[in-house]
C-alpha cells in the first residue's frame, strides 16, 4: 500500500513530489539499497573462495584483472537503468529505447570477444598490464566465463530501470537475491565439483548470477510491460517524445561516463603491475576493492532513487538532499568501524580469507578510502540533478577528470615517492573522486543558476 502510494506520488506531477516525505524517500531507495549491497556481497565471497583454493595469490590477482576487464567491456551498457528510469514514459519509448538496449549489448559482447583474441589479450596484459606469465594465462581462462556478462547486464538493468520508473523497486531487489542465490551456487558448487582455478571460477559465478538475474527481471517486469503495450502509461504533452538521435545525445555522455569511469580499475591495475609489490598489490586490490564497494553501493543506489523522487521541475530536490546528507554520513562511518578497529582483522583474515602478511598489505589502503561512501552518495545526488534536468555533459567532464586526476596521483604516489602498488591506488582513487565532485559541484550550480534565470 505505502509503495503505492509513493508511484502515485511520483506520476502525479510536482504538487505530488513535494508532498514526498524523508520516510517516503527511505522506503523508496531501501530495496534498490538492498540489490546493490547484495551485488556488493559478491565481491567478498568470490574473493573468500578464491583465497581458500590452490594457488592463491596468483588467482586473486588473475580474477582481479579479468573482473577488471569485463567491468569496462560491460561500462556503455551500464546507464541503461538510469536511461529507463529517466526517458520511458510510454510505448513507444519503451521500444525505441529497448532496440538501442540491445544493440549496446551487441557491442559490448563483440569489445569482450577481441579482449580474449590472443594477440590482444598478450597486449593488454603483458605489454600494457605487465603482468607475471601466470597471472595473464589465469586471466584468460577467467575472461571466456565472462562472455555472457555484457549482454546479461545491459538486459537486466534496461527492465530494472523500467521497474523503478514504476516504482516498483521491491521487485529489483528480488530479482538481485535470485542472483546472489545463483552465484552462491554456482561458487560453492563449482568449487566443490569442478576442477578449474580460483579466477575462472570466479568468472563462472559471477555470469551465472548475472544471467539468473536477467531470466528473472523479465519475468518480474512482465505485468509492467504490458501496462505499457497497453496504454496505461501515457507521456506528457510537454515531453517530446525522443527519437533514436535523442535517446543517442542523451545516452552517449552517460555511456562515456561509465565507460571513463570504470576504466579506473583496469587502469590501476596496470598502474600497480609497474609499482612496488606489484604481486601482492593485485591479490590485495580486489579485496579492499569490494568492501569499499560495499558501503559505496549505498550511495550509487541512490542515483536512480534521485532522479525518480526530484521531479521533473526539481520540486522534491530539497529532500532528496536531505537524505543524501545523512546517507552519506551513515556509510562512512561505517567503514570508519571496519578500518580503526580489530574488525578489520575479522574482515581480512576470517571471512575473506587473506593470510596475515597479505592483510597487513590492506589495512592503510582501507583507511585512506573512508570518506569514500560519503563522496559517492554526493556523486549520485549532482549526477541525478543533472539527468533530470536533461544536461549530462558535466557528466561526462567529471568522469574525465577523476580518471586524470587518479592517474596523475598515482604517478606521484606510486612512482615518484615509491609508495606500495595498492596504497598509490586508493590514495589515487579518493583523490580523483573528490576531483570529480568539485568539478559536478560547480556544474550543478552552473546549470541551477541559469535555469532560475530561464524562469525555469
Amino acid at each position: 500500500m505505502r509503495a503505492a502510494r509513493v508511484r502515485s506520488r511520483i506520476a502525479g506531477g510536482a504538487r505530488a513530489v513535494k508532498s514526498i516525505s524523508q520516510r517516503d524517500s527511505l522506503r523508496f531507495w531501501l530495496p534498490l539499497a538492498a540489490t546493490w549491497i547484495m551485488m556488493a556481497a559478491e565481491g567478498p565471497f568470490l574473493a573468500a573462495v578464491i583465497a581458500r583454493l590452490p594457488d592463491a595469490t596468483f588467482n586473486l590477482a588473475a580474477h582481479g584483472v579479468a573482473f577488471a576487464l569485463a567491468v569496462l567491456v560491460e561500462s556503455p551498457v551500464i546507464m541503461m537503468m538510469s536511461a529507463a528510469t529517466a526517458l520511458v514514459r510510454d510505448q513507444a519509448s519503451f521500444t525505441k529505447l529497448r532496440r538501442f538496449g540491445w544493440m549496446l549489448n551487441a557491442v559490448g559482447t563483440a569489445l569482450l570477444l577481441l579482449a580474449l583474441l590472443p594477440p590482444v589479450h598478450r597486449w593488454l596484459t603483458s605489454d600494457l598490464m605487465n603482468l607475471p606469465p601466470e597471472v595473464a594465462r589465469l586471466s584468460r581462462t577467467a575472461l571466456w566465463f565472462y562472455l555472457p556478462w555484457p549482454a546479461a547486464i545491459g538486459y537486466r538493468r534496461f527492465l530494472q530501470g523500467v521497474l523503478v520508473r514504476a516504482g516498483r523497486t521491491r521487485l529489483v531487489a528480488y530479482g538481485t537475491a535470485i542472483r546472489v542465490v545463483a552465484m552462491f551456487t554456482a561458487g560453492i558448487g563449482g568449487a566443490l565439483v569442478l576442477d578449474v582455478p580460483g579466477a575462472a571460477l570466479g568468472g563462472l559465478a559471477l555470469s551465472t548470477a548475472v544471467c539468473a538475474e536477467a531470466l528473472a527481471a523479465r519475468w518480474m517486469a512482465a505485468p509492467t510491460i504490458r501496462e505499457i503495450r497497453a496504454g496505461a502509461w501515457v507521456r506528457r504533452a510537454s515531453i517530446p517524445e525522443p527519437d533514436y538521435g535523442a535517446i543517442t545525445r542523451f545516452y552517449v555522455p552517460l555511456a562515456l561516463t561509465s565507460m571513463i569511469g570504470l576504466s579506473v580499475q583496469p587502469m590501476l591495475t596496470f598502474f600497480m603491475g609497474n609499482a612496488a609489490r606489484p604481486v601482492e598489490s593485485l591479490a590485495v586490490f580486489p579485496v579492499v576493492h569490494a568492501l569499499s564497494f560495499f558501503f559505496r553501493s549505498m550511495g550509487l543506489a541512490y542515483q536512480d532513487t534521485a532522479i525518480a523522487l526530484m521531479g521533473e521541475r526539481l520540486e522534491g530536490r530539497a529532500a532528496v538532499g536531505r537524505f543524501a546528507v545523512s546517507l552519506g554520513t551513515a556509510t562512512s562511518a561505517m567503514l570508519a568501524l571496519v578500518a580503526f578497529t580489530p574488525i578489520s582483522d575479522v574482515w581480512f583474515v576470517t571471512i575473506s580469507g587473506l593470510a596475515p602478511e597479505l592483510a597487513a598489505f590492506a589495512l592503510v589502503p582501507t583507511a585512506l578510502i573512508v570518506p569514500l561512501p560519503a563522496l559517492s552518495v554526493l556523486l549520485s545526488f549532482q549526477r541525478a540533478t543533472l539527468v533530470e534536468l536533461r544536461r549530462t555533459h558535466p557528466i561526462t567532464v567529471a568522469s574525465a577528470v577523476e580518471v586524470a586526476t587518479v592517474a596523475l596521483v598515482f604517478a606521484w604516489l606510486g612512482w615518484g615517492i615509491g609508495l606500495v602498488g595498492a596504497t598509490a591506488a586508493f590514495g589515487a582513487f579518493l583523490a580523483g573522486r573528490a576531483a570529480s565532485n568539485a568539478y559536478l559541484h560547480a556544474a550543478c550550480r552552473r546549470v541551477l543558476r541559469d535555469r532560475a534565470r530561464a524562469g525555469g
